[in-house]
């Protein structure tokens, strides 16, 4: 009786077309409602291949700056806010000349001289004319100085400001000629003179030319010390060699940015040439500090502030009597 109800059942089921498994029994199979992925290389989605390295986002430039020292990455437009300086751990980058004239003085107030002087190939050195085009098309600078009278505070100050980035800030006859057409000129208004420092030392391309500015410029301060004037030297990264040789160290005033490496020959020759190990932090401004070769250390910050506050001090000179 059962056998009979099993076959009867299974009768019913063909005829009503049940399905088992993947098949109808008794009916013709129909196309899936989902249409199953093509297989053809045109579909195929687009795979990195196993071990493949990942392509790196290209990011814009003149958006970001990497800190030399924490590596910590920058918005450009945060770091000239705050002078060019890491908010990090206050590495000082270096800073062009019309940037530092515009932190120290009053723009509206700043009478640039001689600024349309620039250099001649008088050795007639190979390439000089060129990189002087060059150079010239980069920073915007007619040569690596910028020099004029404006207001600090309450102070009329004589000031000119170097610029490493022009054939790295080096000396020849216009930076010398135009520093000491500043003194000069500081001597007869009785302005007290402050010059910022950055230079790797003379212009090897105006050979004698370019080392007789270092008499040259001293010369005028000495004239401009007899009057019992003020001249305050700042000491930038870097300050080497014939410039550190000459005016930049005979201030009555000797300062410098943090960290800044000062000296006249570079670590490795001297290294070289006395055939002995250098001392740690040798040739920074903290080491020269040290040793009284310096007077302080004033971060780009406060520069303006304390250069107001030593312009006070020894101002009264120039009130003097002369002798």
């Amino acid at each position: 009786m059962v056998g009979k109800q099993t076959q009867q059942m299974k009768k019913g089921q063909q005829a009503a077309g049940t399905t088992f498994g993947s098949k109808r029994i008794g009916v013709e199979s129909k196309e899936s409602v989902v249409t199953p992925p093509s297989t053809s290389a045109e579909t195929q989605l687009n795979r990195r291949p196993v071990g493949a390295t990942p392509r790196r986002r290209a990011i814009p430039e003149g958006l970001w700056t990497k800190c030399r020292r924490c590596g910590e990455l920058i918005v450009d437009k945060d770091l000239t806010v705050n002078l060019k300086v890491c908010p990090q751990c206050s590495y000082h980058f270096p800073m062009g000349a019309r940037d530092r004239v515009a932190s120290m003085v009053a723009i509206d107030s700043f009478e640039e001289m001689d600024a349309g002087m620039s250099s001649v190939d008088v050795l007639e050195f190979p390439d000089y004319p060129e990189k002087l085009t060059a150079n010239q098309k980069k920073t915007g600078l007619r040569d690596a100085v910028i020099t004029g009278i404006g207001h600090l505070r309450d102070h009329r100050i004589a000031l000119g400001v170097m610029d490493f980035s022009f054939n790295g800030g080096s000396m020849g006859s216009v930076v010398g000629e135009k520093l000491t057409r500043l003194i000069e000129r500081g001597t007869r208004e009785r302005l007290p003179v402050v010059i910022f420092s950055s230079s790797g030392g003379a212009r090897m391309y105006e050979g004698m030319f370019s080392l007789m500015q270092m008499a040259k410029t001293c010369g005028a301060l000495a004239y401009h010390a007899k009057e019992r004037l003020s001249f305050i030297s700042v000491l930038t990264d870097p300050t080497m060699a014939g410039v550190m040789a000459s005016f930049a160290s005979v201030g009555d005033l000797i300062i410098a940015e943090p960290s800044a490496r000062i000296g006249f020959a570079g670590p490795r020759v001297i290294r070289d040439t006395t055939q002995s190990d250098l001392p740690k932090g040798f040739q920074t401004a903290e080491f020269l500090k040290e040793r009284g070769l310096i007077d302080a250390i004033v971060s780009r910050h406060e520069m303006k502030d304390r250069m107001a506050y030593y312009l006070d001090f020894i101002g009264s000179r120039a009130e003097g009597p002369r002798t």
